[in-house]
Formats: structure tokens, sequence, C-alpha cells
């Protein structure tokens, strides 16, 4: 039996980019609470969720839990040398105020915070009204 030769190739390594200021993105839901961090293009560099680290059931919504989210999310983004962030928050679940109190304490420095929440302007079309 003859073995059959395979070909490697080298792949290119890829440049660690470095980022100084980028945005935060916290989206705290009433069942979950997720953070991404990305560069001023919007380019992800980390990103958590409270299910990702453990937390299962109501737990995910939980204050503590946003906040060992942002920890998470952080250290792999101090490894690119994120300093500064813009905060955007979406949503009105009960991690958000800590989540961003956590941002500020595990070494970003917080530029701005700005609320995206999605508000329905006329809300959706009503049932017809029932002939009886």
């Amino acid at each position: 039996m003859a073995k059959k030769a395979t070909k490697t190739t080298k792949r290119k390594k890829k440049a660690v980019k470095h980022v100084g200021t980028g945005r935060a993105y916290i989206q705290a839901t009433f069942n979950n609470t997720l953070v991404t961090l990305t560069d001023q293009n919007g380019d992800v560099i980390s990103w958590a969720s409270s299910g990702m680290l453990g937390f299962r059931g109501p737990k995910k919504a939980t204050p503590y839990a946003a906040s060992q989210v942002v920890k998470k999310a952080v250290d792999a983004a101090k490894e690119l040398g994120l300093k500064e962030v813009n905060i955007f928050v979406k949503g009105i679940g009960g991690g958000r105020e800590s989540a961003i109190r956590a941002l500020n304490a595990n070494g970003l420095q917080v530029l701005t915070v700005k609320d995206v929440t999605p508000i329905p302007h006329n809300g959706c079309r009503p049932r017809k009204r029932r002939r009886v």
C-alpha cells in the first residue's frame, strides 16, 4: 500500500491590528445580555453573551451576568489595545446599567453613551373590529 502524498501550503500570518478607540454595543433584553466590541468601522473585535458564560434561564438577564459578560469581552479586546469606547445601548433588560458601569470598571474609558432602542412611532395595525 502506497501512501498518498499530501500537499501542505503555508498560510501567511494575519497581521494583528491595533485598535485604540472603538464601539461597544450592548443589547440588554429580558432574557439575555449581549456585548459586542468593534473598531470604528464596525468590524467585530470581541463579543460575549451571558448564555456563553454558562448562565441559564432567568439568571442570564441579571446585572451580575451582564458585568461578567463585559469582563470577558473586554479581556479579549484589550489584547488588541482597545482603550476608549463609544457605547450604544439597545433594549430594556436588567443588565443594561451594570454593563455600562462594568465597561468603565474594566479599564475602558467611556467617551459617549447613546440609547438606540427601537421605539415604534405608530405601532402595529390594530385588529379588525369585532362584529356581534
